[in-house]
């Protein structure tokens, strides 16, 4: 297979996943809630995606599944997507050329972007508008979803990763 068709196949798989992964997330009591707290399952999935695809194709699943939480939660549109396609973006580009993919790595970005997210969400949804008790808001709802979200990070990687792996184009040995 040429490396146009495989990523052209990876594509297919990823869009797939996400679309799969967004009915898992949207179903209610499918996954057990953690102290009142439901996870976002896009953002792990479109954070492991950008650890091994280059920046365009991590840009486009990042707006995707941006949309796709900005959909569910019934959100202003694009919000998600701005933040999830940038921090996507960037992630590939880092992963590329400065990070050595491995689960620690995935780890760390995924601890570093995920709570971010939720602390953007909460400033703009929650502490711009003046409701009363932001704090409580924060520790009690923001935070269990942001940890509940992250652990969800090492199952996505693995999975991402065999896809990375396993659809890849056939190295030819003749030279």
């Amino acid at each position: 297979m040429s490396a146009a068709q495989c990523k052209l196949l990876r594509c297919f798989a990823y869009s797939v996943e996400l679309l799969a992964v967004f009915v898992v997330q949207q179903t209610p009591g499918l996954l057990p809630e953690v102290y009142g707290a439901r996870p976002t399952l896009v953002v792990p999935l479109a954070l492991s995606i950008a650890m091994f695809e280059q920046e365009g194709v991590s840009l486009g699943f990042g707006l995707a599944g941006g949309l796709l939480i900005d959909f569910g939660l019934g959100h202003a549109l694009g919000f998600h997507a701005l933040l999830l396609g940038t921090a996507c973006y960037f992630l590939s580009l880092l992963a590329a050329n400065y990070f050595k993919n491995n689960l620690l790595t995935a780890l760390l970005t995924s601890l570093a972007a995920t709570p971010v997210l939720f602390a953007l969400q909460w400033v703009f949804y929650y502490l711009l508008f003046g409701y009363g008790h932001a704090g409580l808001a924060l520790v009690r709802e923001y935070l269990p979803r942001a940890a509940y979200t992250f652990a969800f990070t090492p199952l996505f990687y693995y999975f991402n990763r065999a896809f990375a792996v396993l659809i890849r184009p056939e190295e030819d040995g003749s030279t």
